[in-house]
């Protein structure tokens, strides 16, 4: 693999998409001494509107100082893998003037951190990392203005860089000799409240912009880092939950005794809910099978997966909120296809696939004094805290969620499935009680993403000339449903639909499924009409930035002088990045196998906080989206998962993956937008366009080797 750094001429931009969240940035900051620390804590922070527990609280700490000149961050956001503790530890560290290596973070502590919202829809870097720069840069100038008082002279030529502050006088003290220094805490708090500090240009950047290595990596490839599953407490047992046999199952009856017999063993049940816990893994096992075979069910009838797109039209619904059905309409769509020339049409499938973490969902529960700790892997702590607090009847200060880093999250691990259950464990038995569920349960009982059928018909003039266009997504989604092209009349629609599997967010929520039915389409209108694909999206789409990646792509790949039919391209916009993907493929009809040889993809999101992290969050956005392009679906019959194992789930292996060329366009001249998801959305609709070309036969179901079974 290899990756090119680009910068590209600025330009005016203005996001066109309004914010989802409703939030508040706030320079303002305050300095008290802790013991032998100052603790620098912002009078703001983000403001979810949907969150239930409300703005964050003033006066929880965003800093902590040491007195061995160690700062500490503190933040409501996660680690999910993706590198956000490297990621804010620069931003922090940029703007209080210190080195990175002195800045270490505690994440998604609901005891200690901010609500800083969940970890989800690359908000991290548009929302909370410009959050952290401004607290920290208000810090940073009340720090000098400490040091200057302890010193008696103006902050004029006071100055901080790499965390000693210095004075044209001579002076100098390091953050650890200030914090042993400021005694005085009536006048630190009577002076503590900061105004408007300047935040560093990112032409300035010394260490944001540059590629930082990932915080903590040492430990995580010498097996010493802590995840959820790894979490040990006194006296701690183990759980297992009895679950369904099938969707829809409920229980007729169980017999506890099977698994109380056994030594160490508490069989529980409250009402459906039944599990055991037991001194070890080994003994929960046992217990749990004996607990099974006593287990009688009374079973529903269920789609399969055969029948998962004709089920998903034939059971629509009206929905609600972000999920209701809705239409947006611009211009005369029926006029233009009633004097179209030529009509095309497309149905796509989109089958359910699962989020597949390294790390399955994992929690370890504990009740003392009344008060519930819950340590697992979530994205949203603060959502979990209020879940805990919503099972249990207790206030939320009576719950402590704390987030070791887990392993994977991809959008899947949203609920508290797992804490809840260790949880009530937990409290059953009067222990602290470690749940770590198995792949099959992963598998089966964890939510999917989305299936859905994608819907699209073009209209096209005497001049071949595309007149109207008309998309329809059932059940998948609404995120990415914008046509980014610039056709004179447009129909978009969503519609929820009664899904026969669990389903939830996925990386990139249905931007990959809208994109690929829409880019696919876009290469069979550019055949109908006997233009180049690439020619074809130059001429109609609507953002300079979007043609700008889609050029770079095509240059790079060397899509004018290719000398094989079997590529494709493909392009696309989410969440303020942009993204265009080249793949060459190879395939054999007659062994039913596709092969991808090649990728370029050209990834633009504004300017480049760490091009290291931004270069590994494209390629594994890659990777992952290979999968669901080419083999990943979950197949169920009789209200059973079929493939609950790696075994018979394809994801991507070593051998599956190509050589991914990234170039990455650095615009510091814009705002940073999160790039954690966006680089998938192009990958599948560039594979399906190359088998098109080699074929001439439109693939329309993910994954797209079902198109050669």
């Amino acid at each position: 693999m290899k990756a090119e750094l680009r910068d590209t001429e600025p330009e005016r931009y203005e996001f066109s998409e309004g914010p989802r969240y409703t939030f508040s940035l706030s320079r303002r900051a305050f300095v008290q001494v802790v013991g032998a620390g100052l603790l620098i804590t912002s009078a703001g922070g983000i403001s979810f509107a949907q969150r239930r527990s409300g703005p964050s609280v003033p006066g929880v700490s965003r800093f902590r100082i040491d007195a061995d000149g160690t700062v500490t961050v503190y933040t409501g956001k996660v680690e999910v893998g993706q590198g956000s503790r490297t990621q804010i530890g620069q931003a922090a560290a940029e703007e209080l003037h210190v080195l990175l290596d002195q800045v270490m973070l505690v994440m998604g502590d609901t005891d200690q951190v901010p609500d800083d919202g969940g970890t989800y829809g690359s908000q991290t870097t548009p929302r909370t990392i410009p959050t952290v720069r401004s607290a920290a840069a208000a810090a940073r100038e009340l720090l000098v203005e400490l040091a200057c008082e302890h010193w008696g002279v103006s902050t004029d030529g006071a100055t901080m860089a790499d965390g000693v502050i210095q004075h044209t006088s001579g002076k100098r003290l390091t953050l650890g000799e200030l914090v042993a220094a400021a005694t005085d805490v009536n006048s630190a708090l009577a002076r503590a409240e900061g105004g408007d500090a300047a935040l560093t240009p990112p032409e300035a950047w010394t260490i944001l912009g540059t590629p930082a290595v990932k915080t903590g990596s040492r430990d995580v490839v010498t097996g010493g880092h802590q995840y959820p599953s790894d979490i040990r407490r006194p006296g701690m047992m183990y759980g297992k939950i009895l679950r369904p046999p099938s969707y829809g199952a409920t229980l007729v009856s169980v017999d506890l005794r099977a698994a109380d017999g056994m030594d160490g063993v508490k069989a529980i049940r409250d009402g459906d809910f039944v599990g055991v816990t037991a001194p070890t893994t080994f003994v929960a096992h046992r217990a749990h099978e004996a607990l099974a075979k006593t287990a009688q069910w009374e079973t529903a009838a269920h789609p399969s997966s055969a029948q998962l797109f004709e089920y998903l039209k034939q059971n629509t619904q009206e929905g609600s909120g972000r999920s209701r059905a809705r239409e947006q309409v611009d211009g005369d769509v029926e006029s233009a296809f009633a004097n179209a020339k030529q009509t095309l049409r497309g149905s796509y499938g989109i089958s359910y696939i699962q989020h597949a973490p390294l790390e399955p969902r994992a929690a370890v529960a504990e009740w003392s004094d009344g008060k519930l700790t819950v340590w697992t892997g979530t994205q949203v702590p603060f959502g979990v805290r209020d879940e805990l607090a919503d099972a249990f009847s207790i206030s939320e200060d009576k719950v402590r969620v704390m987030q070791p880093d887990c392993g994977g999250g991809f959008g899947g691990k949203h609920r508290g499935d797992a804490a809840v259950e260790a949880a009530r464990l937990a409290k059953a038995v009067g222990k602290p009680v470690s749940l770590v569920w198995t792949r099959e349960e992963e598998f089966t009982w964890a939510y999917f993403r989305p299936a859905g059928v994608l819907e699209v018909a073009a209209a096209i003039d005497e001049d071949d000339t595309v007149t109207a266009w008309d998309f329809t997504n059932y059940n998948s989604g609404g995120s990415g449903i914008d046509c980014p092209y610039a056709f004179p009349n447009q129909r978009i629609r969503f519609q929820p639909c009664e899904s026969p599997l669990r389903e939830g967010s996925y990386r990139a929520l249905a931007a990959p499924a809208n994109n690929f039915a829409r880019e696919a389409f876009i290469d069979r209108i550019a055949s109908a009409t006997g233009e180049d694909p690439v020619a074809f999206r130059m001429r109609y789409l609507r953002e300079e930035r979007l043609k700008r990646v889609l050029n770079a792509a095509a240059e790079s790949f060397g899509w004018a002088n290719r000398d094989v039919k079997a590529c494709g391209i493909a392009c696309g916009t989410e969440k303020g990045s942009y993204v265009a993907t080249c793949v060459e493929v190879v395939m054999d009809s007659a062994a039913k196998k596709i092969d991808v040889k090649r990728v370029c993809v050209v990834f633009e999101c504004g300017a480049i906080q760490n091009p290291k992290n931004l270069r590994a969050q494209v390629e594994g956005c890659i990777v992952m989206g290979l999968g669901g392009a080419l083999s990943e679906v979950i197949e169920f019959e009789n209200g059973a998962i079929l493939n609950p194992r790696f075994k018979d789930y394809a994801v991507p292996r070593f051998t599956d993956v190509p050589p991914i060329e990234v170039v990455l366009l650095n615009r510091p001249d814009l705002p940073s937008a999160g790039a954690g998801e966006t680089p998938m959305i192009a990958i599948a609709p560039a594979i399906a366009n190359a088998m098109f070309a080699a074929t001439g036969t439109p693939p329309e179901v993910l994954p797209l080797r079902k198109a050669l079974a």
